[in-house]
């Protein structure tokens, strides 16, 4: 799962969800220009920088909805290189309806204005 927008600060949303979904067992994969390395994981400037032979299922992406397009669009130069189709899921607050669009006319699953972290919590619960 990579976390787009993962931050450094412990108190930030994207480092907080980050942390969860790591310690519940899933494999992060921060992805942020301004760092080399967060949660003791190589992080990577962006989603196509993330190696051909890393299967990605979801991309989380914790940025402003005027950047969420461009984030898509990176998600969709990489599956045109891997031929994997991972779901494109935004944060609350994130989402713009031109990547809503762009995600949905290339076949992606695009979530919207949903917390990974509160989902996740919710389908822990049930299967209690």
């Amino acid at each position: 799962m990579a976390v787009v927008g993962c931050s450094d600060d412990l108190t930030r949303y994207s480092n907080r969800a980050a942390r969860y979904l790591r310690d519940a067992g899933y494999s992060i994969i921060p992805v942020n220009p301004n760092h080399d390395e967060l949660l003791d994981e190589k992080c990577y400037p962006s989603v196509t920088d993330i190696g051909e032979d890393v299967a990605l299922d979801i991309v989380v992406i914790f940025r402003k909805p005027a950047h969420t397009a461009d984030m898509v669009r990176d998600v969709i130069t990489r599956f045109e290189k891997t031929g994997r189709r991972p779901v494109v899921w935004t944060q609350i607050g994130v989402s713009s309806p031109e990547a809503r669009e762009l995600a949905v006319e290339n076949g992606f699953t695009y979530v919207s204005n949903r917390c990974v972290m509160v989902e996740h919590s919710r389908l822990e619960l049930a299967a209690t």
